[in-house]
């Protein structure tokens, strides 16, 4: 017997336990979420504000007068103001998944605040509409060159990250309507109103420099580390994935400066441009809404979003066209359910996107679906432009 238990195989040597993780620095999830909620609100608050000031960005341009509309109509269309509020946003869009990676975060983050500030200066003092629109512009590059650096980063730190970014920037939407409305309302012309937007700067820098905590984990590979054929399946399924939102995207534009622009109701104490700047109000509340809620409400269907999309722009064009609305709450409850309609589409895309591409490659999957709305926003860009030209037609 002891000559057989000599001729078994000694048992394999016991691994060694592998070592648990360490734990997450006390308070990083509080700090984690605070840092990307900031994050959200310093980005996008500066191109809300231009938008939600286009018409009186383009009070440069005089009013036509005698074209043969009986319509408000500006010498330009706001799709202008949007142009060149999402261009420079979607050229970085559309080079970002090709090398963007090859930059730090922290020298994106600080270029971005540059921009930003630079944005708002140059809105503020310019005198000449060419001026304000160059201004229109760098805050649109700010705003997409931060979108693309921290939708990446936040998904380094998952699902909170990503609902945290959404609920700021659904924010930023809400209070930059709030502020500009509540401050051209009090009488300010322009360029004080945008004044207070030169603190949003140093509060992004500080969200990323001080609070936010390192990463959990090991840092995810970049994008070329992936082999060709797996980046080029991640990059055509986050488009796919996205294309819900970059249709929902060019229909609440078209409608916002392309329809909202020329939609007026005289017999509300409203003005004209009162009654605007309430429409970007009540659908930034919208958007806010929407995108808070993504932590306990998430819709997979996706593609349900654009057909009641649609129905608002339909039923907008037509009251444009035929006043047929009975006054301007009911126009005020379109605009604001047009809002809930983007918000669930910004916060659910995302969220699907960064889900179905895996740990490995959801910085470029989010940063290829961030495309599809700057897209979408551009095209209705143009098609204001033109909607604009088909109902104020120059003398």
């Amino acid at each position: 017997m002891a000559d057989e238990e000599q001729l078994l195989p000694a048992p394999p040597p016991t691994p060694p336990p592998s070592p648990s993780p360490a734990p997450a620095p006390p308070g990083a999830a509080w700090r984690t979420s605070a840092a990307f909620w900031l994050l959200g609100v310093a980005n996008n608050l500066p191109y809300v504000l231009m938008l939600s000031a286009a018409r009186d960005i383009l009070q440069g341009a005089p009013v036509l007068a005698g074209n043969g509309s009986t319509r408000d109509c500006n010498k330009e269309s706001t799709g202008a103001v949007l142009l060149a509020d999402i261009l420079p946003t979607l050229l970085i869009k559309l080079v970002a998944p090709l090398g963007i990676h090859r930059l730090p975060y922290g020298p994106r983050v600080i270029t971005s605040c540059l921009c930003s500030w630079g944005s708002v200066t140059l809105v503020a003092s310019g005198r000449r509409l060419a001026e304000s629109l160059g201004g229109v512009a760098l805050a649109s590059a700010a705003s997409g060159l931060g979108e693309v650096t921290l939708l990446a980063l936040a998904a380094e730190y998952g699902r909170p990250a990503l609902s945290a970014w959404a609920s700021g920037t659904g924010l930023a939407g809400l209070s930059g309507a709030l502020l500009y409305g509540a401050l051209a309302g009090a009488g300010l012309p322009l360029g004080p109103a945008l004044l207070p937007a030169l603190g949003l700067p140093p509060v992004s820098a500080a969200s990323f420099l001080l609070l936010l905590p390192p990463p959990p984990g090991p840092p995810l590979p970049p994008p070329p580390a992936l082999p060709r054929a797996r980046r080029w399946r991640v990059a055509k399924g986050a488009l796919w994935a996205a294309t819900p939102l970059g249709l929902v995207y060019f229909l609440e534009y078209l409608i916002n400066q392309g329809l909202l622009d020329l939609l007026e109701f005289p017999s509300s104490s409203l003005t004209h441009n009162e009654q605007y700047r309430w429409f970007q109000l009540l659908y930034q509340s919208g958007v806010f809404v929407s995108r808070s809620s993504l932590r306990c409400l998430r819709l997979r269907r996706l593609w349900v979003l654009p057909l009641l999309q649609l129905l608002n722009a339909a039923l907008l064009l037509a009251a444009v066209l035929v006043p047929f609305l009975p006054g301007v709450g009911v126009a005020f409850a379109l605009v604001g359910w047009e809002g809930l309609l983007g918000g669930v589409a910004y916060g659910s895309s995302f969220l699907l996107v960064a889900e179905q591409a895996g740990p490995a490659a959801q910085a470029l999957a989010v940063t290829t679906a961030a495309l599809t709305d700057a897209l979408g926003i551009a095209l209705a860009g143009a098609a204001a432009m033109g909607t604009h030209r088909l109902l104020c037609p120059p003398k």
